[in-house]
């Protein structure tokens, strides 16, 4: 039981120094990346003293240093794993998903009878479950990573079609009318008046694509893949109770998620500085 207690009592110091930064400190920079740091480490020391001082079963829960070293020593194939769904599948249908919204969204904007027809199909389409359309597009695109793009594809499509839309709505009617009385034409006002103002809820979008686009990728592949990628890696290593690779692929995919999302976070910032949202932050 000395892990245990040990990793309560780590807790319960790393609790009151977060709280007595926060406190003191809590608008500095350095403070806001050390709070959160601080909290992740704290979970992995808590997790390890758990499964170490109850003697928790690996097949139930492995200690985090179980999940290390078994990353450590599955390099090759992690790497593999990683490139062929986050790299191949969800990449390529996030920037297929996102573009395609973002045209078809200017399109619903120019012509607004479209928004009667596109937007309660892509509702539906969103509505669809995952399980139900997986196996579906596998079938018609095959077990590679092209069938997980189109998964992708559909799951990202609808949310950043909706935020776009909402976005080229934004602008006042005597921003539109400044733009008429310059007689601009219709692509002259999107791309200097429209587009600018709708970034926020592009992004926002964008943002949200980016889970959906590896939840999407991972789960497809339970449905048919190659002998390569994450899903099919954990859905095997469950197989086998090799539950320590398990976490293993879900580690690699957190930390490609948080990436990801904190990529496109961090364009966001550079493309929409003007913003108050962003001028206001640190």
């Amino acid at each position: 039981m000395t892990w245990f207690w040990g990793a309560i009592l780590f807790w319960l110091a790393a609790l009151a120094f977060n709280i007595r930064t926060a406190r003191r400190h809590g608008g500095e920079r350095w403070a806001q990346m050390l709070i959160p740091a601080l909290f992740g480490v704290t979970v992995l020391v808590l997790w390890e003293g758990m499964v170490r001082g109850l003697d928790v079963p690996s097949v139930i829960l492995p200690a985090p240093s179980a999940i290390w070293d078994r990353i450590t020593l599955s390099l090759p194939t992690l790497w593999e794993d990683f490139r062929q769904t986050i790299l191949k599948g969800a990449l390529s249908g996030y920037v297929i998903g996102c573009g395609a919204a973002i045209l078809t969204a200017i399109l619903v904007d120019r012509f607004p009878f479209l928004q009667r027809g596109l937007l309660p199909v892509g509702n539906f389409v969103a509505a669809l479950p995952i399980v139900g359309i997986a196996p579906i597009l596998v079938m018609w695109f095959g077990f590679d990573w092209q069938s997980k793009a189109a998964v992708v594809v559909v799951m990202v499509f609808f949310p950043v079609l909706v935020n776009t839309v909402a976005g080229l709505a934004a602008t006042d009617r005597m921003q539109r009318d400044q733009m008429a009385t310059w007689s601009a034409s219709y692509g002259q006002s999107l791309l200097k008046l429209r587009l600018p103002a709708a970034m926020p809820f592009i992004f926002n979008g964008l943002k949200i694509a980016t889970t959906l686009a590896l939840i999407g990728a991972i789960v497809a592949e339970f449905f048919g893949s190659p002998i390569r990628g994450m899903g099919f890696r954990i859905s095997t290593s469950v197989g086998q109770l090799a539950l320590d690779m398990v976490w293993a692929e879900i580690a690699v995919a957190a930390l490609a998620g948080s990436a990801f999302y904190g990529l496109v976070a961090l364009i966001e910032k550079s493309v929409t500085f003007w913003h108050p949202s962003q001028r206001g932050r640190g």
